[in-house]
């Protein structure tokens, strides 16, 4: 009786290991990719920046096999939350997202959670844990930091400089401030004579620094939150006669990209690696729906890569990426 009791158990275990993916590897080289879909949501891809981390993901996630789901958000809130209840009515097996707002994203991926979707952020953080799988940022202090630091450089340590800032209510645009000025702060030889927003807008980075230089006309250089501001900076150095005076932002804008390459006013950006992010988030899916766990903490954190005309060569042809990674 007992071993007919044994022969029993080992029949129900088998087939119970043959739905569960948890069970042995028989079951994981079983595992098919195709069946699961994976909801990538972004703002607009009108900005290259969110075109290639979208980009970057859906071709990651076909190339594993996954099917895939690309939306964009707007940046807006309200179609964000209309993005993930369409992922959790897709039965989606996972969200890569782009958040549309810090505070205002965290009820959306709690909502995705409590479906039993895990959402995996990249490139902005929400202000809460242990909502999200993992929140795979951009390193934004060592970024401004990096950018700051040849900036003094290139300047021999002297002379007046300007900043651009970003948006007031975007939390980048005060970690990437700080950078800055973690390392200019401590060089007495130069001197910031202007710090003014520009809500990372081109056009109104052309228009304040076309202020800016009706008052300080002999300055050393501008560092910029961002390459839009950067750009509109550039522009209006250039139309000022003063094509000699270097612009300095972050991203890893292809335009940016091409006028470091090319002897523009912009010569240095700290590029944003959105490829490697985007990436990291699909692989990460990957090993969470094959073994049920993976060994990443929430919250990662990726380098920028100071890129001059030493090396802008080697930025993918749609930007925030390296060919050699």
């Amino acid at each position: 009786m007992k071993a007919r009791t044994s022969r029993i158990a080992i029949v129900l275990i088998a087939a119970l290991c043959t739905g569960l993916a948890w069970c042995g590897q028989a079951t994981a080289a079983d595992f098919d990719p195709g069946k699961h879909l994976i909801a990538v949501i972004t703002p607009s891809h009108s900005n290259p920046f969110y075109k290639a981390e979208a980009d970057t993901a859906v071709a990651t996630a076909h190339k594993m096999g996954y099917r895939t789901n690309s939306m964009v958000n707007q940046g807006d809130p309200d179609v964000q939350l209309k993005m993930i209840q369409n992922a959790i009515a897709d039965n989606a097996s996972a969200i890569i997202l782009d958040n549309a707002g810090s505070d205002a994203s965290v009820a959306a991926v709690k909502r995705a959670r409590d479906a039993g979707i895990p959402v995996y952020l990249i490139d902005r953080e929400i202000n809460a844990n242990g909502v999200a799988n993992a929140q795979i940022v951009s390193n934004n202090f060592q970024c401004a930091s990096s950018v700051a630091q040849y900036f003094a450089k290139r300047s021999g340590y002297k002379g007046k400089w300007v900043e651009l800032v970003g948006r007031s209510s975007d939390t980048n645009a005060h970690v990437r401030s700080q950078g800055f000025h973690s390392v200019m702060d401590e060089i007495p030889t130069m001197k910031m004579v202007a710090q003014q927003s520009a809500d990372w807008d081109q056009t109104k980075g052309y228009n304040v620094m076309q202020a800016i230089i009706q008052a300080h006309s002999d300055i050393a250089g501008v560092l910029a939150g961002n390459d839009t501001m950067a750009l509109g900076a550039a522009a209006a150095l250039k139309n000022a006669g003063l094509s000699n005076v270097p612009v300095m932002g972050i991203d890893g804008n292809p335009d940016v990209i091409d006028q470091i390459a090319n002897g523009g006013n912009v010569r240095a950006t700290g590029l944003q690696q959105a490829t490697v992010m985007a990436r990291m988030a699909v692989q990460q899916i990957d090993t969470l729906l094959r073994q049920g766990q993976t060994d990443k903490q929430e919250k990662q954190s990726v380098d920028c890569v100071l890129v001059t005309d030493n090396n802008a060569d080697q930025v993918l042809s749609g930007g925030f990426g390296m060919k050699k990674q």
